[in-house]
């Protein structure tokens, strides 16, 4: 990393093989060791055992399993600032952490991830932080690459050469056109539940009804009633009239959008942070209980998609 540099260097890499993955990322590690740094590998199985193998026991490095696959960006947000604030505490002052993020190749929606590979470098801004993220180019979609290239300031070719990403954009300016939002395959049909104006009880009474279908864990049903309300009434208070809830529901599923005419939040970390601003605290609830959201925005207005049970 450049001498001098303060915050968070947010460089990515790409690799075909598990020979090209160690060549970029045991480097990394073993030069963070080296100079006395918190250095932190963060991978699902496969990857974490090639690197535990390649280093040795008494490596030096913490590994932390899963990769990240089974959070929310939220809840990785929050447990990732937990480390840094952590080792700041401590008194470091420079911290190397490795990791993979997931998208569809790894079989999760991208949409959230791409917001949080963007709000990354302004969330973890506040602290001494050298991050390198690998994708696997044999299971990684073109357009996370591409976003991958957008949101990361820095590549590192497979012989360790760092470059300048020149495709790099602001958070902001890559999220005003850049993710797509992801398609639920049950908005193709007609909602179960539609409801205009509704106030935030009215709200979850109208999504409970699909609980006998749906049959939910009561912890995914409580997080999802939880999420409406707080949805509705964001939209209500801070959004543009007319609001409008509809809901879809399938065997192990509830899907739920709250849209108005409203711009929605301006905030490119809105729901992976918890904002001071208002309804910041209900949105990144509901990032943390749900098992996905969407922000989506359009000429007509600003919705949000809350998914509970399993994304399809």
């Amino acid at each position: 990393m450049p001498d001098g540099h303060v915050g968070i260097f947010h460089e990515t890499t790409f690799y075909d093989s598990d020979e090209q993955f160690l060549s970029v990322v045991l480097p990394f590690l073993r030069q963070g060791v080296a100079a006395g740094e918190p250095t932190v590998s963060l991978f699902a199985e496969h990857n974490q055992r090639l690197l535990r193998d390649a280093m040795g026991p008494e490596s030096g490095v913490e590994f932390v399993d899963g990769g990240g696959h089974h959070l929310s960006p939220a809840v990785a947000i929050q447990r990732h600032r937990q480390i840094l604030a952590g080792y700041v505490a401590d008194g470091a002052t420079q911290i190397r952490i490795a990791g993979e993020v997931p998208h569809p190749g790894t079989g999760v929606p991208w949409e959230w991830w791409a917001r949080y590979e963007a709000a990354a470098n302004d969330v973890y801004n506040e602290y001494p932080m050298y991050g390198l993220c690998p994708y696997d180019l044999r299971i990684t979609p073109e357009q996370v690459i591409d976003h991958a290239r957008r949101t990361h300031t820095h590549f590192v070719t497979a012989e360790g050469v760092r470059e300048r990403c020149d495709t790099y954009q602001r958070p902001a300016d890559f999220l005003a056109d850049a993710v797509t939002a992801w398609v639920e395959p049950l908005e193709a049909e007609p909602p179960l539940v539609e409801v205009a104006d509704p106030a935030p009880h009215q709200a979850r009474q109208a999504v409970t009804t699909l609980q006998s279908l749906a049959r939910l864990s009561s912890d995914d049903l409580n997080g999802l009633l939880l999420s409406t309300s707080e949805a509705v009434t964001n939209a209500l208070v801070h959004g543009r009239a007319p609001v409008l809830l509809r809901a879809w529901a399938a065997p192990g599923r509830i899907v739920v959008t709250v849209s108005d005419h409203g711009p929605g939040p301006a905030d490119v970390a809105a729901g992976l942070m918890p904002a001071a601003g208002p309804g910041g605290l209900g949105l990144w609830l509901a990032h943390q209980m749900c098992a996905y959201v969407s922000l989506r925005r359009s000429a007509e207005g600003f919705s949000i998609r809350l998914v509970a049970g399993s994304p399809d």
